[in-house]
């Protein structure tokens, strides 16, 4: 008989977390997934083979910085954004959104191609 690991329960948090900031709650989610992953893979380190996870707690990770990158990015876009709509006014900011928006619907859709893989 073969003794198995038992899962790390904040690798699996990490995941969930990670996978709910993407569909739910972008901040908290992000964050959740960061902090337990780490939290996880020192446990996981320190059981000396007791517990398994690392690559649940590796995917919460991933997941969790790259929402965080996405966030930011987003603010820092918005207040250039906000500032340029100071500047300028009338038809040109509304060419300036028109063009924001199909640039992040291009963005968009080039993620879902990589993310299915046909790009």
């Amino acid at each position: 008989m073969h003794a198995t690991a038992e899962t790390n329960t904040a690798a699996v948090i990490s995941l969930v977390s990670g996978i709910l900031a993407w569909v739910a709650v972008p901040l908290l989610g992000s964050l959740v997934a960061v902090f337990t992953g780490h939290a996880a893979l020192n446990q996981i380190r320190a059981s000396g083979g007791l517990e398994s996870g690392e690559g649940l707690a590796a995917a919460g990770l991933v997941l969790g910085w790259l929402q965080l990158g996405l966030l930011l990015l987003a603010l820092v876009g918005w207040i250039v954004f906000a500032a340029v709509a100071g500047l300028v006014g009338g038809f040109t900011l509304l060419l300036l959104v028109g063009l924001g928006l199909l640039f992040a619907a291009g963005l968009a859709g080039l993620l879902w191609m990589l993310f299915l893989g046909v790009a």
